[in-house]
């Protein structure tokens, strides 16, 4: 027996450090104070190998929108395990699985989008965009419309061409980020980024200026797509000010600017409608999907394109060959089965209505508990997506000094009573499953409350915010 194959008698917690390099996480501080290890779950709430219970207020990473432990999923995963437990989709080969979820994801889309094109993560799906962007205008013969626009705080995944689409420095600081042809207009942040006096809906104007200037700058037969998600998530939960889409959707149409409406989050019912395209009215030529696609029991994306895409695809296709791109897991039967039965209970069971119905008292108990805190700025958020905004200053909107941690700090409080929340920079997320009841509003409000009061006694012991 080789010493790697010897029984090793230390703890999980310990393994882990020794085996794991962990996503979106301090090395020194994990090397400290170690993991927390999930070892079950149920509905909204996760349990530990030491049997403490959670409130899973963020769905994971915005993905468990059915809730976990759904038996239903199991049994879909390993029926078609059994039967067909791997094809590809390479070379004109297919399988039910696939061609059935790519028919009923666009049952759920808006019409005007043609064809599904499957990826394993947000990431690549996000990536799979901007290479077809270039494919469709190499296509039509305009090889140099090839720059893309995101936002400020916005994110869109870490792979290479997806963080530099990414407006938060971390993704880009020491990783040679952002590619060239990768640009970032403004944040919509109108709690913090409009003009003092100025109303949201003229600051959605600056906006679409802004965006306009960029364009015309860079040169328009430059620029070849804006991505945007409906409301930012990781960036911090940012609602778009009114009338804000309003605004930029026809900069876009006037220098023939592609549209990609990126869903990762907002998608499969988080906002109480299928998609936030439909919540905002929004006229996209491209989707990106994933996350609640499966509700992330088994890994699973999609790149969708509208006819309009599709059109100059196919037509250039007796020309060009080949479409030259894929995954060797894209559209895996065993994910596409778990896609099939997550959009089976999501219609049998009216979960999308039901997250319509539940987000009010999301909302209103947010608001009316915290929004007149001193340490809250703002609360924010559209369905079940929400987002508080902690300051040193709430009569002059004073940002606490980034080096404090005040939003990792908050989350780790809510993690020790009982609560998983995100932590960006000064702000606290949530995104909890679909299924939520109000009893579980209830104990989160309950949960934050707690955390609150104690975030407030450290914050002043420390000379770090004095109260009002």
């Amino acid at each position: 027996m080789s010493p790697n194959e010897a029984p090793r008698n230390i703890s999980l917690e310990e393994m882990d450090k020794q085996s794991l390099l962990h996503p979106y996480t301090s090395i020194a501080d994990h090397l400290k104070g170690g993991p927390v290890v999930v070892a079950g779950a149920k509905g909204a709430h996760i349990s530990d190998i030491h049997g403490k219970q959670y409130i899973d207020a963020m769905g994971g990473l915005w993905c468990v929108n059915i809730g976990y432990g759904r038996d239903e999923m199991v049994d879909a995963i390993a029926e078609q395990a059994r039967s067909l437990a791997y094809y590809h989709l390479f070379f004109s080969m297919s399988q039910e699985p696939a061609i059935r979820l790519a028919d009923q994801v666009l049952s759920v889309m808006p019409s005007q989008m043609s064809k599904v094109f499957f990826c394993n993560s947000g990431s690549e799906a996000n990536d799979t965009q901007v290479k077809i962007v270039w494919y469709y205008n190499n296509l039509r013969g305009k090889p140099e419309k090839r720059k893309i626009i995101s936002r400020i705080k916005g994110y869109h995944g870490v792979t290479v061409a997806a963080a530099s689409m990414t407006g938060l420095p971390p993704l880009h600081n020491s990783f040679n980020l952002p590619l060239s042809d990768f640009l970032h207009t403004s944040s919509p942040h109108y709690y913090w980024e409009a003009p003092e006096g100025m109303s949201e809906r003229d600051f959605s104007k600056k906006l679409a200026k802004d965006l306009d200037d960029m364009i015309v700058a860079e040169g328009p037969e430059t620029v070849a797509a804006f991505i945007a998600e409906p409301i930012m998530g990781a960036g911090g939960v940012v609602v778009p000010p009114e009338g804000y889409f309003d605004e930029i959707q026809p900069v876009l149409k006037k220098h023939d600017v592609l549209f990609i409406v990126d869903e990762v989050i907002c998608g499969f019912g988080r906002l109480g409608r299928w998609f936030g395209t439909n919540y905002f009215n929004l006229e996209p030529d491209m989707i990106s999907i994933a996350k609640g696609l499966t509700s992330a029991y088994i890994p699973m994306s999609a790149a969708v394109i509208s006819e309009k895409i599709w059109d100059v695809l196919r037509e250039g296709s007796p020309e060009i060959g080949p479409f030259a791109h894929g995954y060797t897991y894209g559209g895996h039967p065993v994910a596409a089965a778990a896609g099939l039965k997550t959009i089976e209970i999501m219609k049998r069971e009216k979960i999308v209505e039901h997250a319509a119905k539940i987000a009010p008292y999301l909302q209103r108990r947010l608001r009316e508990t915290f929004a007149d805190h001193p340490l809250v700025g703002e609360v924010r958020g559209v369905g079940l997506l929400a987002g508080i905004e902690l300051v040193a200053d709430k009569a002059n909107k004073t940002p606490f000094d980034p080096k404090l941690g005040i939003g990792p700090r908050m989350s780790k409080k809510l993690l020790n009573g009982g609560m998983i929340s995100r932590g960006v920079v000064n702000s606290l997320c949530f995104s909890p499953p679909l299924v939520i009841k109000e009893a579980d509003v209830d104990e989160m409000v309950d949960k934050f409350s707690k955390a609150l009061a104690e975030m407030a006694d450290e914050l002043t012991a420390e000379g770090s915010w004095k109260a009002a």
